[in-house]
């Protein structure tokens, strides 16, 4: 290791001490999240322009701080199937009559399809005023290295038929899912937990006594789980220092650059909707300051991770504890908003896709390819994994099926994680969004809560 690496590393475990100091001080944990995103940022940059990107010197320094990175990240992913299972179990014991059930989930999975087909409208809209065309795009060695993978890979993922698509959510052997083996793992664990909630209820129902003691054990292993997710949580700042560090080190600006039109466009476009969701929060009677107050870590975590279903455990604690919404809701649109209806990723990024698609097809965009457009989007969002590259999926889905080649997605991987930063953001606040409107006008029906409540809890005093 160079002399250079080695001071490099000094430095930045003076940052983690920094950090440290600031929860000596007793800072909230979004100030101190808030820190270690600057600190990563500025200390990113500094990587970037004294050594380069793709220096040695960076190199060996990303080594060391990916570790801290790395292990914060699978952390939070060793206990995300854990989590979903026992919370979602749980979640059908606190609700009293299975009606209520069906209610939560399909307000939940309405609202997350109905927020995405709004994010495809905004991504078209914003591709066509920024005239954003795929004909302008250079391709370079990598990029096309990049298109013929992703057309190996389109037969796995677009030709996979609705049928099938649903037939995937229902876990044929529940502990592999529990490896997150499949792209729809998530949701057969989520199917596995309703239908195992739905069984002991049942006998809850038939045998108080068995009723007594399934209780007591969920309850007793949700509370060590929640416990584990606070403990990791106290590292959100350091892991957002390390995993930011990475992110602005290793982006090339040059790509960047020259590929500055689509990243304003899709920040714009992302931008909109986050303005959308703080209209349905604002439609709640809510304050909307007070509301991105208290998610500002998840949507941090989220930004920097760039994976929604390593932000599940995140995503719930703040809706339960930040938010005051039902355990019931709460775990539903958290788990269900990480592979189902992703506003940035599934909406967004595939409608500006096609748009900038169509002119070299010569397909003209009138009303009926939106249309068009607009529903293959809204179907083709079931199923997209949680995970960095999730755009890519969703891609992979909709342009086949609007008839267009998918090379474009390939040549625009330079730029791909600086934009599936705010993509994943987005995502994680349409899953909180959904949670909150839903417990709006469900949640006296889940666990005798007044349908205000969560705008209650938002007011300022």
């Amino acid at each position: 290791m160079s002399a250079y690496a080695i001071i490099n590393l000094v430095l930045f475990t003076a940052l983690l001490s920094f950090l440290f100091q600031l929860n000596k001080l007793e800072w909230g944990l979004s100030r101190r999240v808030l820190a270690g995103l600057i600190a990563g940022t500025l200390f990113g940059f500094y990587l970037q322009f004294v050594f380069g990107y793709s220096s040695a010197v960076a190199g060996q320094t990303l080594e060391w701080t990916n570790v801290i990175a790395n292990v914060y990240v699978n952390l939070l992913r060793m206990i995300i199937m854990p989590l979903v299972l026992i919370t979602m179990i749980a979640a059908v014991l606190r609700v009293e009559e299975i009606k209520s059930l069906g209610k939560i989930g399909g307000s939940v999975v309405g609202l997350l399809v109905f927020t995405t087909m709004i994010a495809a409208l905004i991504g078209i809209f914003m591709a066509s005023v920024f005239g954003l065309n795929a004909g302008d795009l250079a391709s370079g060695a990598r990029e096309l290295a990049r298109a013929e993978m992703l057309e190996s890979r389109q037969g796995s993922v677009a030709d996979m038929s609705i049928a099938e698509l649903l037939v995937s959510f229902v876990p044929r052997n529940i502990f592999l899912d529990l490896t997150d083996a499949r792209s729809t793992s998530i949701i057969a664990v989520v199917i596995f937990g309703l239908i195992f909630g739905i069984a002991a209820l049942l006998v809850s129902e038939e045998d108080k006594t068995h009723g007594g003691r399934i209780r007591a054990f969920i309850d007793t292993a949700q509370a060590v789980i929640m416990k584990l997710v606070k403990l990791v949580m106290n590292l959100t700042p350091y892991g957002v220092l390390a995993l930011m560090t990475r992110v602005i080190a290793t982006s090339d600006g040059n790509a960047i650059i020259t590929l500055i039109g689509f990243v304003i466009a899709s920040y714009i476009a992302i931008l909109l909707m986050f303005g959308v969701h703080a209209l349905m929060i604002g439609m709640l009677g809510a304050n909307i300051r007070t509301y991105f107050k208290k998610v500002w870590p998840v949507l941090t975590f989220a930004f920097v991770t760039r994976s929604s279903a390593a932000t599940i455990p995140l995503t719930i604690r703040a809706q339960i504890e930040e938010l005051k919404v039902p355990a019931p809701i709460a775990d539903i649109s958290a788990s269900f908003g990480a592979t189902i209806g992703q506003n940035g990723c599934a909406g967004i990024y595939p409608a500006m896709l096609a748009v900038m698609v169509a002119p070299t097809m010569g397909v003209e965009i009138d009303l009926a390819f939106i249309t068009s457009l607009v529903l293959i989007i809204a179907i083709g969002s079931f199923g997209i994994a949680g995970v960095g590259g999730g755009a890519t999926n969703a891609a992979l889905v909709v342009l086949p099926a609007m008839g267009f080649p998918v090379t474009v997605a390939a040549l625009l991987i330079s730029i791909e994680p600086l934009i599936d930063m705010a993509r994943t953001a987005l995502n994680v606040n349409g899953a909180i969004t959904t949670g909150m409107v839903t417990s709006r006008f469900l949640g006296d029906e889940v666990s005798g809560h007044e349908p205000d409540l969560v705008s209650q809890q938002l007011q300022e005093s």
